[in-house]
């Protein structure tokens, strides 16, 4: 039952970063879009990520979840020697949320819809760069648990060259998916040209500070390289995930929207295992060269496989839902764009 445990834990966080990522994309697109077509992708950002923009945390919550229960040992590392990025990882998911809804829903249409919407965008951009930089923490070697003062205990354990690229190149992901969710939005609208522009600009951020992850990873001595391209598997997923980038290309050039979304969530997918696989199961690596192993600190055996079936009767029920939910907000949009022709006529 092990097994089925770290692999919900695996799945939820691939999740998390596909509807999530393109969730916190949304702000950053629109952030980074000229002031003339600001309102339009709004609108397209909005209509992409209406389905996902609150269920997406649910891959969260179960991540963390499993960790508690399930890794004890493993949560309260994290929990202590990254308490300030993840605490502030999680303001930015409440702003953020916060932001979108009085945005769209306030009644009172004033000054407060600047403040709202500038929230939006920052928080937008500082909560995929936090969680890059948690991530980057847990396999640079950073955190040392022998320090003596709060610096090294508690700031340069994430605070560090690898972790502020790290960071970056998880907004630029964020944004380079959510540009490609976009895409099935904007198809019947005249602002199409502009998000296609965008899905191609942001793939070059993410192949540029990706670059840098491997040149920041090369001058703090973490063997990332190495990790990745010393077997077959890492040499595999790195070229299915540079030959779809062309795959997604045509498929633009195809208006086959659908199947864009589906290149993006296969390429971040290839991301995951080639960062993850080569020290798997060790998910947290210390300065002093310990490391905390899913297997060897689990909780009990019945704890477990408690765990275990939860997950598994619990997504019986879930995932039907939220493929119901996706559904439903597609049919609506459908509707609503049908309910809109005969008014255009006249």
């Amino acid at each position: 039952m092990i097994y089925v445990v770290i692999a919900f834990l695996w799945v939820s966080i691939c999740l998390y970063v596909i509807t999530g990522g393109a969730d916190f994309g949304a702000g950053i697109i629109e952030l980074f879009s000229k002031k003339t077509y600001r309102e339009k992708t709004k609108k397209i950002m909005s209509k992409s990520i209406a389905p996902i923009w609150e269920a997406n945390h649910m891959w969260l919550i179960i991540a963390v979840v499993i960790l508690f229960v399930g890794f004890p040992t493993i949560y309260t590392t994290v929990s202590t020697y990254l308490h300030i990025p993840v605490v502030l990882m999680l303001i930015g998911i409440i702003a953020r949320g916060t932001a979108f809804t009085f945005r769209n829903y306030d009644a009172v249409d004033d000054s407060w819809q600047k403040i709202y919407t500038q929230i939006f965008y920052y928080s937008s951009l500082l909560t995929p760069f936090f969680l890059g930089i948690i991530a980057a923490a847990t396999i640079s070697g950073s955190i040392d648990t022998e320090a003596k003062d709060f610096l090294g205990l508690y700031i340069f354990s994430w605070l560090n060259l690898f972790g502020i690229c790290v960071g970056f190149f998880t907004v630029s992901l964020c944004a380079y998916l959510a540009s490609l969710f976009s895409l099935h939005e904007a198809r019947f609208s005249d602002a199409l040209p502009f998000m296609v522009k965008k899905a191609r600009e942001t793939a070059i951020y993410v192949v540029a500070t990706g670059i840098l992850v491997f040149l920041s990873a090369q001058y703090s001595d973490i063997p990332l390289l190495k990790w990745i391209f010393s077997k077959a598997l890492g040499i595999v997923v790195i070229t299915l995930a540079t030959i779809s980038l062309l795959f997604t290309n045509e498929a633009i050039k195809k208006k086959q929207f659908l199947l864009v979304r589906a290149f993006g969530g296969f390429q971040i997918i290839m991301i995951l295992v080639a960062a993850t696989y080569q020290h798997n199961p060790n998910i947290i690596l210390f300065a002093n060269g310990t490391h905390l192993s899913l297997f060897d600190e689990s909780a009990a055996p019945k704890t477990i496989a408690a765990l275990g079936w939860a997950l598994v009767l619990g997504s019986i029920f879930i995932l039907p839902f939220l493929f119901y939910l996706l559904i439903s907000f597609g049919d609506q949009s459908r509707k609503s764009k049908a309910n809109r022709k005969p008014i255009e006529r006249s």
